[in-house]
């Protein structure tokens, strides 16, 4: 369980730590999660590596305000998917966590999956496990001491920018990253993260899941009788005696909490502490089946705790699942109409209209076009405009590269007409193989002011 030791305190901490050293083990579980902890490790390290149409599979490059994903260009006018992928992934939340519990916490949260991955291991190989990790912690320091401290911290750290350096390949490009050609702003943000890990793994652990997550705070309000929580079977269990192995019960051998890494007893019920990473349900099972029982210690929910049939099917998981489907199909709506380049257009600088020597009022705009699309091929662009009648168009031709950008003067021009109004609204459509955009705009005429002047 913890253990209340005065251990050497990080710059600005003062009193007295208690520390939680929990006792390896195996299982069913813990091999479970081993192999999902080793398919994030995959995609946190390779995924900034793979190439889709020439784009890093995931990449959010902020200075170019570009996001890489699947081989798909998103830029700050699709921020509508950025709003549907937030709010699919907090509904996504809400229905696991009303079906599982805190899956999340024991099975894919960074804290956890680190913890278990890297720096337990290492504390295993340096200072053993824990019985003896608490009496070195409490004997005083001597040469063996702060060299076992020396070399675990220093693993510790280089674990933190090793990681830190993984998250930052999601932000930065990943070969610029590794091989030292990135700025200096990116690896002042590897030091930063780093750095906040070194502090985690070396002193705050559990401690963040205690005092500072906010999904434990509010994960009671997404839970009810129905949710998958670990419990343990009192009927069976109580009372406690080393005696009542043969018979099912609890010996009271306090495996369930010296494996615990949030440092709490299962058998005490729910805590909110609890991040039902399942340690304890392989301990129990490994005391139990020495004596052909099962374990005390379970997946369970509070309405089969009772006597009744566990339902997944109910009116908030419904409701939870009905929104996350219609967000997907919102996106996917949107993908199938999203148009892979930007256009915009804006009259230029000076006069509203000019009336030529032939006769013709001309208007001039700027033309901005900028290509999306994940093609190693140039894109071409023309220009053509509607609701002008009779109108002459002006365009420099367009072709652009993915993910360049152009701006090009657009001449529009009509024959001076009594007819027409002082402002006549029109549409310029910029057209691609891969999609067309009808851009806004209106054309000035000299109506009722008199011609060959320029209008003001």
């Amino acid at each position: 369980m913890s253990s209340r030791i005065q251990l050497p305190m990080l710059p600005g901490m003062t009193g007295t730590r208690e520390w939680v050293y929990p006792q390896s083990i195996d299982g069913r579980f813990m091999r479970l999660r081993r192999w999902t902890f080793f398919a994030l490790h995959l995609v946190l390290f390779a995924a900034p590596w793979i190439t889709m149409n020439g784009h890093p599979l995931v990449l959010v490059d902020l200075p170019a305000r570009h996001v890489y994903l699947f081989g798909q260009i998103f830029t700050p006018t699709d921020t509508i998917f950025l709003a549907l992928l937030l709010f699919f992934l907090a509904f996504s939340l809400f229905f696991f966590t009303a079906i599982f519990g805190r899956v999340w916490c024991g099975y894919a949260c960074p804290q956890t999956v680190f913890l278990e991955t890297w720096i337990r291991p290492i504390e295993l190989w340096i200072e053993g496990d824990r019985t003896r990790r608490r009496r070195l912690d409490a004997a005083p320091w001597t040469l063996d001491k702060a060299a076992r401290k020396l070399a675990k911290w220093s693993l510790f750290a280089g674990v933190s920018v090793l990681l830190g350096m993984a998250f930052m390949s999601l932000f930065a490009p990943a070969r610029l990253l590794w091989t030292g050609q990135a700025g200096v702003v990116n690896y002042t943000f590897v030091a930063i993260i780093a750095a906040l890990w070194y502090v985690d793994f070396t002193w705050f652990r559990e401690q963040f899941c205690i005092y500072l997550c906010p999904y434990a705070r509010f994960q009671s309000a997404l839970t009810d009788d129905e949710t998958l929580l670990i419990s343990y079977d009192a009927k069976r269990g109580e009372p406690r005696d080393r005696h009542r192995g043969p018979e099912g019960g609890c010996i009271d051998c306090r495996k369930c909490v010296v494996v615990c890494p949030q440092g709490i007893d299962i058998r005490d019920g729910f805590q909110l502490e609890c991040i039902q990473c399942a340690r304890c349900i392989d301990a129990c099972e490994s005391v139990m089946s020495r004596f052909g029982h099962p374990t005390l210690v379970r997946y369970s929910s509070i309405a089969e705790d009772n006597g009744r049939r566990r339902r997944i099917v109910r009116p908030r998981t419904v409701a939870y699942a009905g929104l996350m489907a219609a967000l997907v199909v919102a996106a996917g709506a949107l993908m199938a109409s999203r148009v892979p380049f930007e256009a915009s257009v804006n009259r230029a600088p000076g006069t509203l209209f000019t009336v030529d020597a032939d006769g013709m009022v001309r208007n001039t705009y700027l033309l901005k076009v900028t290509n999306k699309a994940p093609t190693p091929e140039p894109v071409p662009f023309s220009v053509e405009v509607e609701g002008l009648e009779g109108a002459e168009v002006l365009a420099q031709p367009i072709t652009l590269a993915s993910e360049e950008s152009r701006t090009v003067p657009l001449v529009v021009r009509v024959p001076v007409s009594d007819v027409l109004p002082r402002t006549v609204p029109l549409r310029v459509r910029v057209s691609s193989p891969v999609g067309e955009l009808l851009l806004p705009t209106t054309f000035k005429t000299p109506a009722r002011t008199g011609t060959g002047k320029e209008g003001s």
